[in-house]
């Protein structure tokens, strides 16, 4: 009988050692606080609003990545020029900064899965009709930022006349004003523009779809498999829930 407790008390005592080993690391998987870098200057995915709050699209998703997840978030306020770096030297974990995944800069960083497509989309009149890509647009003049990927876009459709601008604001307002047919850019620029501003919401509209794919990822200092584990858990939960469709719709659409 001695005997038998004494095996039974050895093995609950090796059960309790595994149990608490098992709740120590799972505790130590998932740190309190994960410090993410933005470079505040790209509304609507991040930028500073009136109330001097960090806000946008990308800080929507890393807070709800953070809930899913159980963590807390620090959001640091980054320049762009330092941004990289500050990522390589340890200053905070991840970059959350409508970063474009690209095999460059695979090279020395890790991606999160992408988690939007911020594409070329054409913008045009809301009193227009019959339009839904470029290529309506056949006779007519079609803005674009003059060296960006939506100017390239637009060279590659014939009949289209291209009208270059030094800044991609003015081409939204010359089409406001009706002097061309429509703009291409970027489609957190083209949503900032045609859905958030105040001036031109109710002018502008965007049709169809991204027609380039130029997908944005979460950045992570090279080889921080833990930290990126994380977050493509919680990206994952936030898709499923539903939740990522209605932050684009409150910010991209």
């Amino acid at each position: 009988m001695k005997k038998f407790w004494s095996v039974l008390g050895t093995a609950m005592l090796i059960a309790l050692v595994a149990l608490t080993a098992a709740s120590l690391f799972s505790c130590a998987k998932k740190p309190a606080k994960i410090t993410v870098a933005t470079d505040a200057t790209w509304p609507p995915m991040e930028f500073v609003d009136e109330n001097k709050n960090i806000v946008g699209f990308d800080i929507d998703l890393v807070n709800e990545i953070a809930k899913a997840e159980g963590f807390q978030v620090e959001i640091k306020n980054t320049a762009w020029d330092g941004i990289f770096a500050g990522l390589a030297a340890g200053n905070y974990q991840v970059i959350a900064s409508s970063v474009t995944i690209t095999d460059e800069r695979k090279a020395t960083m890790d991606f999160s899965d992408p988690y939007v497509n911020a594409g070329q989309v054409l913008v045009v009149r809301k009193d227009s009709s019959g339009i839904s890509s470029l290529a309506d647009l056949k006779g007519k003049k079609v803005g674009a930022q003059i060296g960006t990927t939506g100017a390239i876009e637009i060279g590659k459709v014939q009949g289209v006349e291209l009208k270059t601008y030094d800044e991609v604001g003015l081409a939204f307002e010359d089409l406001v004003n009706g002097n061309i047919q429509g703009v291409v850019a970027d489609s957190p620029i083209a949503a900032n523009f045609a859905l958030q501003n105040a001036a031109y919401k109710d002018k502008l509209m965007i049709v169809g779809k991204p027609f380039t794919d130029e997908w944005l990822g979460f950045a992570f200092k090279k080889g921080d498999t833990k930290t990126l584990k994380l977050f493509n858990d919680g990206l994952a939960k936030v898709k499923a829930s539903g939740k990522l469709d209605e932050l684009q719709k409150k910010w991209l659409q």
